[in-house]
């Protein structure tokens, strides 16, 4: 899975000279928490509505209304906004531009295709990944098991599975507590927890959970 397969577009991008309320009230109606800044085609800065949310006046602010909607409106994107952008290529795979996301603690990036932003990966397209991956919206027995880290075990498990007609909906596996040791979720359908506590009492080190979810 890349990038631009779960990017959000068409591209919702300001001007750097576009007023900060002007910008905050289009983030309010297209319900967006960020924006590339995008001067003549080209990528200058990313703003968020943090950062319009900030430039804004006080609420205990002693200035006249006048005064504040005067002020606000000398203020443009181009003042407040992160000229530093960190971009990613449509091409990259889904999970490093969560790597580059989380390390560098950000909620979002511009995709890029042939120097162009052509989208938006942000932080709620990857919870829906995830979402995915872990069968959320599907009704079925879920299961968290701790298992060793040794060559066949994965083979070994979705055989048992399937030998007991069981269909696996997701499949994820993690650290375990050990570096001998994994961690792995998963769901399936066409089974009841007890079949699946009967098939795999001999590839399992210890269910910590098995529930219909």
């Amino acid at each position: 899975m890349f990038v631009g397969e779960r990017m959000s577009h068409p591209v919702i991008s300001v001007s750097p000279e576009t007023p900060i309320h002007d910008a905050l009230a289009m983030f309010r109606k297209e319900h967006i928490r960020r924006a590339p800044v995008i001067k003549d085609g080209k990528l200058v800065g990313i703003v968020s509505e943090r950062d319009l949310l900030n430039a804004s006046p006080s609420p205990v602010t002693t200035l006249s209304v006048w005064e504040m909607n005067y002020l606000i409106s000398k203020v443009t994107v181009k003042q407040v906004m992160s000229k530093k952008v960190k971009t990613v290529d449509a091409d990259t795979p889904i999970e490093e531009a969560a790597r580059i996301m989380a390390d560098s603690k950000i909620g979002g990036m511009p995709v890029v295709r042939d120097d162009k932003v052509v989208g938006m990966i942000t932080e709620t397209d990857l919870f829906k990944i995830f979402l995915e991956l872990m069968g959320a919206r599907e009704k079925a027995i879920r299961v968290t098991a701790l298992i060793d880290d040794k060559p066949g075990q994965l083979a070994r498990i979705t055989k048992h599975i399937a030998d007991a007609g069981g269909n696996f909906v997701s499949f994820g596996q993690f650290t375990g507590p050990d570096p001998s040791t994994r961690v792995i979720t998963f769901k399936v359908a066409g089974m009841k927890k007890l079949d699946v506590n009967k098939a795999l009492e001999n590839d399992v080190k210890k269910f910590w959970d098995v529930r219909l979810s």
